[in-house]
């Protein structure tokens, strides 16, 4: 069982019969009343997102999760094929499964897959992934590591903020949780 109290970001719980993610939440402790918990949460079979308050202490089940190593393959049709490393068995997921992971999904790239009741649901990436800068501004002599930033498009079409000395072809490492540059891989 999970309670408030054990609230994380990315934590999984059970609501209503159905597995959802914790995308955000907050305390709040009103005068005389009991303290409550604001939570948005991300449904992992439907995708959709819904608010809701619990009362402080509840308890929630955790979902019966069941994360298999996969390889990513490839999109055709807007769908991402996914192979299992075991029976090498390929499936797709579609890019509302995926949400934000695709944004950082390279071909080969190895990925935790999250299946519940036999149902492939989402993937879990590494927290930190290393993809090539296709497109950027120059940078130019004098520009530091700690002065400011510009947008960078990466190999997989998404664009970052990277610092000034970042240029067309550099590996950076990039934070999946919340698609930030951490360093320049050498």
């Amino acid at each position: 069982m999970i309670t408030t109290s054990d609230f994380r970001k990315g934590a999984k719980i059970e609501h209503k019969g159905e597995p959802y993610e914790i995308i955000d939440f907050q305390h709040v402790k009103i005068g005389r009343g009991g303290a409550f918990v604001r939570v948005k949460l991300k449904g992992l079979k439907s995708g959709k997102s819904l608010e809701e308050s619990f009362n402080a202490g509840d308890k929630f089940p955790k979902p019966d999760l069941v994360s298999k190593e996969m390889q990513y393959l490839y999109t055709q049709d807007g769908l991402y094929y996914f192979m299992d490393m075991t029976s090498y068995e390929q499936f797709p997921l579609t890019e509302d499964q995926l949400g934000a992971a695709k944004d950082f999904l390279k071909e080969s790239m190895n990925v935790e897959v999250l299946y519940y009741q036999n149902d492939p649901l989402a993937v879990d990436l590494p927290m930190f992934v290393e993809l090539e800068v296709a497109e950027t501004e120059p940078g130019f002599k004098g520009d530091t590591a700690s002065g400011g930033s510009k947008p960078a498009k990466l190999e997989t079409g998404v664009t970052i903020k990277v610092p000034f000395h970042i240029n067309e072809g550099d590996i950076i490492k990039i934070d999946t949780r919340d698609a930030k540059y951490i360093e320049r891989v050498k």
